[in-house]
């Protein structure tokens, strides 16, 4: 039975962590090495395994999934050893003559709930963090990709024995199951709906969590965009994995007097990178499953003026990259995330309306703005959202300097290399008092000389 397995991982992962197995960041580099051989070893079936689930090609998945994943395994193997070196502190007037220093301490029992769309990399970057900071991990991949599902199963049992790293396959009955369970950790990775119920399922436990969820990510393009270099990049970020990406464009907002001349372009570059017959295009994914498809039908039978596309297949799940121009702010389409190929595009004149709107709903995952740096600047300035990147789509989740994660309805924490240990790791604090020297005026009646007040008044 299932749940008698789970019952099993769990006791005895709360065991080999008490037993400190993890602490030695020796232990986690040789850990994080092994990790980095199973998934050269199993680059193939990886890949395999996403062209089955998704139609993702060779190269779209190594650049979005397999390529990122060895990437931030290089450089948190390159960089453990900084990570966790506890970090010294100055001395305070108060707590003179002291030592002081912050030590990134592991939860312990940490769980990864990951969802379809980048079924691989979802669920080993997060992985990479957490091993790095020393905890056991629990994995929860989605069964909407079960091909993905079952080589990280093989991959993660040949290298990991269940009592540091396991794999749980299954649906929503295992998912309710398994968040009963009391962790120190849970990093979700999914939609704000099934995000509300994690945080109510840890918040029975007082369990800290990170929710990377989504939303309407805007995209602004001003009347002093390049243009084409605009529609390029929009469409490359918007029909990547066929637009099943959290931080895609879901809509774009454009200058009045540019709209024409984008659209325009948009179809160009669509025809460009997956030529004029797209249902021969072998590297155009399809949609993950036929309720995935039929929610993207009801769309866009209840959305405004088809200009480009519109075409699909139920059988073959293809959705054809689709333009909708102008729809009303009150369509099925422009009120939940699209998450597939469709892009609405609404014109504006002034770019306060833009602002107003996107402050009028939840505040999204990301930000695209296509203009000059005083209008970015002001933008910026006047939103807010999980990241904002300008003059390009989806980049700024490359820079593993850049925490990537999400605020308010689009999400809480952030994860990517040295984000995903910290988010990972509780910050302890350490003070060693010295024994020579104690001033009584930190005793009652708590006297304090005059020059101490001064100081602490400035």
């Amino acid at each position: 039975m299932e749940t008698a397995r789970i019952d099993s991982i769990y006791n005895s992962q709360r065991v080999f962590f008490n037993n400190r197995n993890c602490a030695d960041p020796r232990f986690r580099k040789e850990q994080l090495k092994r990790l980095l051989e199973a998934i050269n070893k199993h680059k193939d079936e990886i890949y395999d395994a996403l062209k089955s689930d998704l139609n993702k090609s060779y190269n779209e998945s190594f650049i979005a999934e397999v390529g990122f994943v060895i990437s931030e395994l290089n450089h948190a193997i390159k960089k453990i050893d900084e990570w966790v070196k506890p970090k010294k502190v100055r001395d305070t007037l108060f707590s003179f003559p002291s030592k002081s220093h912050i030590i990134a301490e592991p939860y312990g029992l940490t769980l990864i709930i990951a969802p379809w769309n980048y079924p691989f990399q979802l669920i080993i970057s997060p992985l990479i963090g957490a091993m790095a900071a020393g905890n056991c991990v629990i994995l929860k991949p989605s069964p909407e990709a079960p091909n993905v599902s079952a080589v990280i199963n093989k991959m993660i049992s040949e290298c990991f024995t269940v009592d540091y790293i396991a794999v749980i396959e299954g649906g929503h009955d295992i998912n309710q199951y398994i968040l009963k369970k009391r962790f120190d950790y849970i990093f979700f990775t999914g939609s704000p709906s099934f995000g509300k119920y994690v945080m109510q399922q840890a918040a029975e436990n007082l369990t800290p969590v990170t929710l990377e969820l989504g939303g309407k990510s805007p995209c602004i393009v001003d009347d002093d965009a390049v243009v084409d270099l605009a529609a390029k990049r929009i469409v490359w970020g918007k029909f990547l994995n066929a637009g099943q990406t959290c931080i895609a464009p879901d809509y774009i907002l454009v200058n009045r007097r540019i709209k024409e001349r984008l659209i325009e372009r948009l179809i160009f570059w669509i025809k460009d990178f997956y030529g004029d017959d797209i249902t021969e295009c072998e590297f155009y994914p399809k949609i993950i499953t036929d309720a995935a498809f039929d929610r993207l039908i009801s769309l866009l039978s209840s959305s405004g003026k088809i200009v480009f596309g519109g075409e699909h297949d139920r059988i073959s799940r293809f959705f054809h990259p689709t333009i909708i121009d102008s729809p009303s702010k009150s369509d099925p389409l422009m009120m939940q995330e699209i998450f597939g190929p469709i892009i609405p595009i609404l014109p504006f004149d002034n770019i306060d309306e833009c602002i107003e709107y996107i402050n009028s709903n939840e505040k999204p995952l990301a930000l695209y703005y296509f203009g000059n740096d005083k209008g970015a600047d002001y933008v910026v300035s006047h939103t807010s959202s999980g990241g904002v990147c300008i003059n390009d789509t989806l980049m700024h989740l490359v820079n593993t300097n850049l925490p990537f994660g999400g605020v308010g309805h689009s999400g809480m924490g952030a994860y990517h290399s040295k984000a995903t240990f910290d988010t990972f790791s509780h910050m302890k604090s350490v003070l060693k008092k010295g024994l020579k020297m104690d001033f009584s005026f930190r005793y009652a009646p708590f006297d304090l000389p005059g020059f101490i007040k001064k100081l602490l008044e400035k």
